[in-house]
């Protein structure tokens, strides 16, 4: 008997399991969708762009002379180091020291130069004063015929000898303390000096290196002139230079502090282009401050240039201007020939500026029905920042749901094939 009940038991819970599944498999199936509300906010169109810090004025100190490094100079904040990378100097600042015994050896040979030039100027302007003497003496006895013209001739030619001579010696003299000059200021150049107050950025030599200046100085140092402030070298499109105006307003960010955003101004917008792969960039240099020095030279950054903006709009996801529904969700009255109605582009806007538009400003969102199914709402679009678009025109308001897409679990009229199929287990679509 209990055998008997718990079959009839087990019979009655399989067929209600069945008829469960059947109504569930032929019954209605009312999709369901995934939403978010149209709010508003401010907008901002920008033109987006990677660039690199820079210093706003960097100085290449070089050498002038050939020797070798003997030494550094002592960094003027810390006297236990040596200057190197990072060290804060000042003007006149010594950066490094060559060796300079060949130069000293210059200077001793010019010394010695002047000195003999000077010696040899004395005894020529002796020369020329004996001459003098003589010649004056000559032109008061000849009037008397105390003199023969011989001798008067002899004595001018000697007068005018020693007169050239004087300024010979005079010319050899100056040209001596010009060397002495030379070799003193050859001598000056051995000891390396920063030209301006500034931060070393690099340090291109070592000691016992050996410096070879010729037609080009050698750079030893690279100075930043100020890191108060500096520069971003961003590479901008030429099709979204035009875009672009001195004074424009600029936001970057940099991955050694991804939560900062930096804010500067485009400075400058240089002409000279540079083509890579077929692809026109030009140069665009923004200025920034850095009084908290934390934008360091060569870091990465990513700008946008602010074109436009707008205040207190209403703004839709640009997701919801893609999705497309399927012809079975819209509501009857809205399909044509079982095709959801034309729209215009989904994304409403031409690259991420959106100010450069013609059909590309209509678009279609969809609201749910009260029967569950789909109804478009034309509208028309504004500026977009790439993740969210400005409704300038439309039957929609804030608060209003717009759909993004179907619900996790609603697929367009897929059937598992492996499940079995006693009863239709396909829901009828409308035709």
């Amino acid at each position: 008997m209990k055998t008997f009940l718990a079959g009839i038991v087990l019979l009655g819970l399989i067929g209600g399991g069945l008829a469960f599944w059947y109504w569930q498999a032929s019954g209605p199936n009312t999709p369901s969708f995934r939403t978010v509300e149209i709010q508003r906010g401010e907008v901002v169109a920008a033109v987006n762009s990677t660039g690199t810090v820079e210093p706003e004025e960097v100085v290449d100190v070089g050498a002038q002379v050939a020797g070798k490094i003997q030494n550094f100079g002592v960094d003027p904040r810390r006297s236990d180091r040596n200057i190197d990378y990072g060290s804060e100097v000042e003007e006149g600042t010594i950066l490094a020291q060559l060796d300079k015994s060949l130069f000293e050896s210059r200077v001793k040979l010019a010394e010695a130069s002047k000195r003999r030039a000077e010696a040899d100027l004395l005894q020529m302007q002796a020369r020329f004063n004996q001459a003098e003497r003589e010649w004056n003496r000559v032109q008061r006895l000849y009037p008397t015929r105390a003199v023969s013209d011989t001798d008067y001739e002899l004595a001018r030619s000697n007068y005018e000898t020693a007169k050239a001579a004087l300024g010979v010696g005079a010319g050899a003299l100056a040209e001596a303390e010009a060397t002495l000059s030379e070799a003193q200021i050859n001598l000056g150049y051995t000891t390396i000096r920063s030209p301006v107050k500034g931060v070393v950025i690099d340090r291109r030599v070592n000691i016992g290196q050996t410096v070879v200046a010729s037609l080009n100085a050698p750079s030893l140092f690279l100075l930043a002139k100020d890191l108060r402030r500096v520069q971003v070298w961003a590479s901008v499109n030429e099709a979204d230079i035009g875009q672009i105006r001195v004074g424009q307003t600029v936001r970057f960010t940099v991955d050694a502090y991804p939560e900062t955003v930096f804010q500067g101004e485009t400075a400058q917008i240089r002409l000279n282009a540079s083509m890579t792969q077929n692809v026109v960039n030009y140069t665009v240099v923004v200025s920034a401050d850095n009084k908290d020095g934390k934008l360091l030279p060569y870091l990465t950054a990513n700008l946008q240039f602010e074109v436009s903006r707008r205040k207190d709009v209403l703004l839709v996801p640009n997701a919801a201007l893609r999705w497309k529904p399927r012809p079975d969700l819209i509501s009857p009255e809205f399909r044509t020939n079982g095709q959801p109605p034309k729209r215009g582009n989904g994304d409403g806007a031409k690259g991420a500026l959106g100010n450069e538009r013609t059909q590309r400003d209509r678009a279609i969102l969809w609201v749910e029905n009260e029967d569950g199914l789909l109804k478009p709402v034309p509208v028309r679009l504004g500026l977009t920042d790439g993740s969210r678009t400005e409704i300038r025109e439309g039957e929609v308001e804030a608060g209003s749901k717009i759909v993004v897409g179907e619900a996790r679990g609603q697929q367009s009229g897929t059937v598992n094939p492996f499940a079995p199929r006693l009863f239709n287990s396909t829901r009828g679509q409308e035709k």
